[in-house]
């Protein structure tokens, strides 16, 4: 059946965020920073190999090399990724696939992609956070793949979920919808807890998934719950979050407040709403119930000693390895309401590659329904293809058991979609703000202070 390309119609403006994963610009997918905040990725033993398959062993001759790249959480995440990768290879003719697992100690994800770029080293295809985004298009490093689309008779962006649609679909020049397509999404996610359910029947506290079926969990729930499992002992914590953007922004979002204005042109971190979830953060810190801000909080939950972990999906598989109960609920609800993330990030095509319809082909073959499918059943994240048959089987893809706490947050959370900022510098934004969000969760700055300096820093990062 012949589909053909559509535009889409509407911008969700809100910008923020992995992967998986830190990414302030690179925790979201990296064990140690959450950073879609900010900044360095950690480089695993299996993230430094690349794994090279050929049709048919030796690579027939006329035939392409494709080098691809995401960046993983973890080893088991980029093992997913190899395995994914060798069973393309079969499926498409005459290229030679090599994947490569991104991941840096000097630089972060984002920022070595755009040197490799300059340079002409990067790979043909590779996958990057929402929120960057109009940082590669607008710099003209990844090419425009509505043309090939519009060829491909089984393409829709019907297929996929809008919020990321919009924003794949959007001009540069003009920040509204254009006839472009700058890539395919890979996948979407939610932030969720990750419970470890020992520490909390050891602590006798109430059960996080009883109290969200109830309708009773909100933050002074959480912090109770926080709290009775920090008693426990000076190694052990009630909650741990990282400190890129995505989990900071819960607390604003989550009060009502937010990092733009409606109109997303200008700082919105000042408003009273906005200092009320910045507060209600700083504050929960100071109980000490949490684990040291700033201190990656993965491998001391998967040690055991973390109550409560907020991270996305893409942590699943490398949680599916600690030897305690556990399982996720959806996150605590605050005085503005439930809110949650749509992060996802996407496929793109190198500006530069020799080879532009095989990398379509492969972004087109990676972002399939049976690709996504396998990636959601071992555990990575949630198929950005809007399917109720995709969700359905979602949903039997455990452990955890509550895989319900996840599409929650994508369908009750009122999820703000990772978006790109298309009229400012988004990683000079989001860095100054984490910078100075972080100054007052550890007591280094003033709430008075922030409130009253914070935008006139921030609203520099705009065009105009």
């Amino acid at each position: 059946m012949t589909r053909r390309l559509l535009v889409v119609l509407f911008v969700f403006a809100l910008v923020v965020a992995a992967c998986s994963s830190d990414d302030s610009t690179d925790e979201e997918t990296t064990t140690t920073a959450a950073a879609a905040a900010g900044e360095e990725t950690t480089t695993t033993e299996a993230m430094a190999e690349e794994t090279t398959t050929t049709s048919g062993g030796d690579e027939a001759a006329g035939a392409v090399t494709i080098r691809w790249r995401t960046r993983p959480d973890n080893d088991q995440e980029a093992g997913v990724y190899a395995s994914i990768s060798d069973d393309l290879q079969g499926q498409l003719t005459d290229v030679t696939l090599t994947y490569e697992a991104g991941g840096t100690e000097t630089e972060g994800y984002q920022q070595a992609l755009l040197t490799q770029l300059a340079a002409g080293e990067a790979p043909d295809v590779f996958w990057i956070p929402g929120a960057d985004i109009a940082e590669f298009a607008s710099k003209g490093v990844i090419l425009d793949l509505a043309p090939y689309a519009a060829a491909d008779p089984d393409f829709s962006v019907d297929d996929f979920y809008p919020g990321p649609m919009a924003q794949l679909t959007t001009d540069p020049a003009t920040g509204q919808p254009g006839d472009v397509l700058w890539g395919l999404p890979r996948d979407v996610s939610t932030f969720g807890l990750y419970l470890n359910l020992d520490l909390i029947n050891e602590a006798g506290a109430p059960d996080p998934r009883e109290l969200a079926e109830a309708g009773t969990w909100d933050w002074a729930a959480f912090t109770d719950v926080a709290t009775a499992v920090s008693d426990l002992g000076a190694e052990v914590s009630g909650y741990g979050q990282s400190s890129w953007w995505g989990p900071v922004g819960w607390w604003l979002y989550s009060a009502g407040g937010g990092f733009f204005n409606d109109a997303v042109d200008a700082c919105g971190l000042d408003t009273p709403e906005s200092i009320a979830g910045l507060t209600a953060f700083r504050d929960f810190y100071a109980t000490g119930a949490g684990l040291t801000y700033g201190e990656d909080p993965e491998p001391v939950f998967k040690a055991g000693n973390v109550g409560m972990f907020q991270n996305g999906r893409w942590a699943t598989p490398g949680i599916r390895e600690v030897d305690f109960n556990w399982d996720v609920v959806k996150l605590p609800e605050g005085p503005g309401g439930p809110s949650n993330w749509q992060f996802w990030g996407a496929y793109v095509v190198n500006a530069g590659t020799e080879n532009p319809q095989a990398a379509w082909d492969l972004v087109a073959a990676l972002t399939s329904a049976e690709v996504q499918a396998q990636v959601s059943e071992l555990g990575a994240n949630i198929p950005s293809r809007v399917s109720q048959d995709a969700l359905d089987a979602f949903l039997t893809f455990s452990p955890p058991e509550n895989n319900q706490a996840f599409l929650d947050g994508l369908s009750e959370g009122n999820p703000v979609t990772e978006a790109p900022l298309w009229n400012g510098d988004w990683p000079s934004y989001r860095d100054a703000m984490n910078t100075a969000v972080n100054a007052v969760v550890t007591g280094d700055q003033t709430i008075e202070d922030y409130q009253a300096n914070i935008c006139t820093e921030l609203n520099q990062y705009f065009d105009g």
